[in-house]
């Protein structure tokens, strides 16, 4: 009876906790589960050494209806050293570009640790920069975006295209 009565006893514990678990916390947005899907992140290296992290959402297939006439990235990037982003409005020697398929980006515009894309992402930090960016609209199958300083480059993020 005893033997009985801690088995009974364990086991109300274990099926009174069996009603949450762990997948109970990925309840996401449609949107959410879409940047997710299209996220990708490279480490910025000069050599072995890893000089930060980029990071990037394409926009056009998390919004579609929204971000189709250009090619639209949400980046986020950390790196060690300050480095002042590429701006196509000044002429400025700038030691920080991302290319799209080897194109420079038509519009830059740096956004707040907190902002419309926050959701999107799993990370949200001050010590990161956030970017809205885009480039021309590209037609081919495969595009190719890279983050490139004056002394490093990361590994290109390979997005692929629907087909129209």
């Amino acid at each position: 009876m005893k033997y009985i009565l801690t088995i009974l006893t364990f086991w109300i514990l274990f099926v009174g906790c069996a009603d949450k678990n762990a997948f109970s916390k990925f309840n996401m947005q449609p949107d959410q589960e879409l940047s997710a899907a299209n996220l990708q992140g490279s480490k910025i290296k000069m050599g072995e050494k890893v000089e930060g992290i980029f990071t990037a959402i394409y926009l056009n297939k998390v919004y579609p209806h929204r971000y189709n006439m250009n090619e639209y990235f949400y980046v986020y990037l950390y790196l060690k050293d300050e480095k002042k982003m590429y701006d196509p409005n000044t002429l400025e020697d700038i030691k920080l570009t991302m290319k799209l398929n080897g194109k420079l980006p038509v519009k830059i515009k740096q956004l707040d640790a907190k902002n419309r894309f926050s959701h999107l992402a799993s990370v949200q930090s001050e010590w990161n920069k956030y970017f809205l960016v885009a480039f021309e609209k590209v037609d081919e199958g495969e595009i190719s975006l890279v983050l490139e300083t004056d002394r490093s480059s990361s590994d290109a993020l390979i997005y692929r295209k629907d087909e129209q």
